[in-house]
């Protein structure tokens, strides 16, 4: 099995980067700061698939907005947050500004990362020259906006005040000329004319100039935010898409964020994006400890296993607007192994921040709402109820598995019904059944008193349970009726 350096190794070993840049901005490299300890979201030491957080081991799950909280001045991230809270949630996923979109982009009512005129910000203020293409004067690529600072961090802070970690996502794909028409990053918003390129050359690394504006303002991001202990970085949203990022852009970023805080006090984890594959991630980056998929499925975590990385369900999408969908999706990746499961609920907009945007319109890009935030929390409760960094994906103790289905008044068997397990060996043990409306499964276990409980992925309610002495072997157990999923929790008595 490949070996992998730790990464507090990487970040000790690692030597000086070289720039070589025309575009030079005010305080470029920063100084060390002293100041208390402080331990930000890491991999957990015992079972790096997973998060350490503020001393517990943690698995984050999220029914969250879509990235525009900061950047929208309309959106009302008090009213969202606290939202989050109720749920217990404790995930949410923001882009940086440099990143925009417009009305109409993906087809999205009420979308939180296109504000409307004169209400967006982002790290660079405007200046007193005329002709942005949103009507406003241009940016100016050498200065810093406070103000946006101000409303980042108090973001991130409350966020942290509620038990919600912040992915901050620094840089998206330019999907469309009109994405890359309204970014501050091309040449026609900013006063320095910087980004004379066209919107899939954006991340080439062949600008410069440009090149330099991405570190500078990674390094300025990366600086301002280093106090939060409720943070990760992610570099790129979707970078696969549309072609023109390389891997020495994405390689020069992360060393940016590395090299910057050598000279601070907190080391954050780095996230990246990856695409769908059936096959395991090429070339990461050591530095790299969130692997991060899109509408990923469960084998991503079995192919990515081996890296001792957490693997990330980093939004879901597609045109279905089904609870369920996004409900088995959640419950089959997590208990597939993955440390993070990010639903993009588009019931929340600049006007409804607490989700309550529902119906959502036809054509919507996916789902969300109330009721599925609600049965999304079942799966968080789930799995904190086990010592989970101690289990691990599980194909042994489930031997087999009968699952049936009722139709016209017989049970027939389950059209493509999966079974998902993890286990600590002996003590217990967590499935999932998705598909069918009955379930038989023959579970091996060793000696012991052991106790049953099926769970309903709707409502959280026990709905059969029981305790069993078992002298060692295959022991058969069955579910209540249920209708779409269901889950089982078995776990060994304990002595007194």
């Amino acid at each position: 099995m490949e070996r992998l350096l730790p990464f507090w190794l990487i970040l000790a070993i690692a030597g000086p980067l070289c720039v070589s840049a025309s575009y030079v901005v005010a305080d470029e490299q920063p100084r060390p700061v002293a100041g208390p300890k402080l331990v930000p979201i890491q991999l957990h030491p015992a079972n790096p698939h997973y998060f350490l957080w503020r001393r517990k081991p943690t698995v984050l799950i999220t029914s969250g907005e879509h990235y525009g909280a900061v950047i929208n001045l309309d959106f009302d991230y008090l009213r969202y947050l606290e939202e989050l809270k109720a749920h217990r949630f404790n995930l949410t996923r923001t882009f940086s500004g440099t990143y925009r979109e417009v009305a109409g982009s993906f087809n999205i009512t009420g979308n939180p990362l296109a504000p409307g005129p004169g209400r967006y910000v982002n790290p660079w203020p405007r200046g007193s020259v005329p002709g942005a293409s949103d009507g406003g004067n241009k940016f100016d690529l050498t200065r810093w906006d406070e103000a946006y600072f101000r409303r980042l961090k108090d973001f991130i802070a409350q966020a942290g005040q509620r038990g919600v970690v912040v992915e901050l996502v620094l840089f998206c794909t330019m999907y469309d000329e009109k994405v890359w028409n309204a970014s501050p990053m091309n040449a026609r918003n900013n006063i320095q004319g910087i980004g004379a390129v066209g919107p899939y050359e954006v991340y080439s690394a062949k600008d410069k100039q440009l090149l330099a504006a991405h570190r500078a303002v990674v390094r300025k991001l990366v600086t301002e935010l280093n106090s939060f202990d409720n943070l990760y970085y992610e570099i790129c949203n979707e970078p696969y898409e549309r072609g023109g990022l390389t891997h020495a852009w994405t390689d020069q970023m992360i060393d940016t964020i590395v090299r910057t805080e050598a000279a601070l006090p907190v080391r954050h984890l780095i996230g990246q994006g990856f695409p769908p594959s059936s096959a395991a991630v090429a070339d990461l980056n050591l530095r790299v400890s969130v692997l991060n998929f899109h509408a990923a499925k469960p084998d991503a975590v079995r192919l990515n296993y081996r890296f001792s990385r957490v693997v990330a369900f980093d939004e879901t999408g597609g045109a279905d607007r089904s609870d369920r969908k996004y409900r088995t999706e959640g419950w089959d990746f997590i208990l597939a192994g993955g440390g993070v499961y990010d639903h993009l609920d588009f019931s929340f907009t600049p006007q409804r921040e607490d989700g309550t945007a529902v119906p959502l319109p036809p054509g919507t890009p996916g789902g969300g709402g109330p009721e599925l935030r609600r049965q999304l929390a079942i799966l968080k409760h789930f799995m904190e109820v086990f010592n989970f960094v101690r289990m691990t994906p599980d194909t042994t103790t489930v031997k087999s598995s009968r699952i049936t289905a009722l139709e016209a008044g017989k049970s027939i068997p389950a059209a493509k019904p999966t079974v998902r397990a993890l286990a600590e060996p002996g003590k217990a043990n967590a499935i999932y059944v998705n598909g069918g409306t009955r379930a038989e499964l023959a579970l091996e276990l060793p000696a012991g008193t052991y106790r049953a409980e099926w769970v309903n992925t709707k409502t959280g309610r026990i709905e059969k349970a029981e305790t069993f002495r078992h002298a060692g072997g295959s022991r058969s157990v069955g579910s209540p009726a249920y209708s779409e999923d269901i889950a089982l929790r078995v776990t060994a008595a304990v002595a007194h």
